[in-house]
C-alpha cells in the first residue's frame, strides 16, 4: 500500500512537472482559451452550466471560481448570463427536491443545528425579503437559504427571482474581474477585485447579524 501510494506520488509529480508548466501557460492566454470553447460551441456551454449547477446543489463547494472560470472564458456577458442559468436551474432543483423530501435532502449538506439558527425566518414574508437582502451580498450563505426555503412555505416563484437576481452582484464582480484580466484591463480587474473583497467583508457581517 505504501509502495504503490509512492509510485502514484512519483507519476503525479512527473506528470505536473512535464505538463503542468504547459496547461499553465495555456490557461494564461486568454485566446487560446475562449478559442476552444468556441470550437466546441453548446458543448462547452452546457458543461460550464451543468459544473455550476453541481456547485450550487453541492452547497459547501464554493462558487466563486466558477464564476471567475466562466467571465475568463466566455466574457463578462456570456458568462454572466451562464451563470445565472445555472443559478436559476440548480434553484428550481433544490427548491423541488427540499419541498417534496424536506429534511432528508437539506440534511445532506446541513447540520440541523444551522437549521435552529435561522427558525425565526418562518414567516414566509420575511424570509423573502431577508433572502433577498442576502443574496445581494457576496459571501454570505445563499445555498443554505435556498435549501431552507424549500423547508417553508415560500412561493417557488419569489424563491426563484431573489435567488436568480440577487446572485447578480456577485456573479458580475467575478465575472467583470476574469473578463478584464483575460483582456489585459488588469485596473478594471483590480477594480472588481477590490469591491469583491468590500462585499465580501459585509456579507461576512451580516452573516454574523443573522445568526
Amino acid at each position: 500500500m505504501v509502495v504503490a501510494a509512492a509510485l502514484a506520488g512519483v507519476v503525479l509529480g512527473i506528470m505536473c512537472w512535464r505538463y503542468l508548466p504547459g496547461v499553465i501557460a495555456w490557461l494564461l492566454d486568454a485566446r487560446a482559451v475562449r478559442t476552444f470553447v468556441n470550437e466546441w460551441g453548446l458543448a462547452s456551454r452546457a458543461a460550464m452550466v451543468g459544473i455550476n449547477m453541481l456547485q450550487i446543489v453541492v452547497a459547501f463547494l464554493p462558487g466563486e471560481p466558477i464564476e471567475l472560470a466562466s467571465g475568463y472564458a466566455f466574457g463578462f456577458w456570456e458568462g454572466t448570463g451562464l451563470c445565472l442559468l445555472a443559478s436559476a436551474l440548480a434553484t428550481s432543483l433544490v427548491y423541488g427536491a427540499v419541498h417534496r423530501w424536506g429534511w432528508r435532502v437539506a440534511g445532506l449538506f446541513f447540520d440541523r443545528s444551522m437549521l435552529d439558527r435561522y427558525l425565526w425566518l418562518r414567516d414566509e414574508r420575511r424570509l423573502e425579503l431577508v433572502m433577498f437582502v442576502v443574496f445581494l451580498i457576496p459571501g454570505t450563505p445563499k445555498d443554505f437559504l435556498t435549501y431552507f426555503a424549500g423547508l417553508t412555505r415560500a412561493r417557488f416563484v419569489p424563491v426563484l427571482l431573489i435567488a436568480t437576481v440577487g446572485r447578480i452582484p456577485s456573479i458580475v464582480t467575478s465575472t467583470v474581474a476574469a473578463s478584464s484580466f483575460g483582456s489585459g484591463n488588469y485596473l478594471v480587474t483590480v477594480g472588481a477585485v477590490v469591491v469583491s473583497l468590500l462585499l465580501a467583508r459585509l456579507g461576512l457581517f451580516i452573516g454574523r447579524r443573522l445568526r
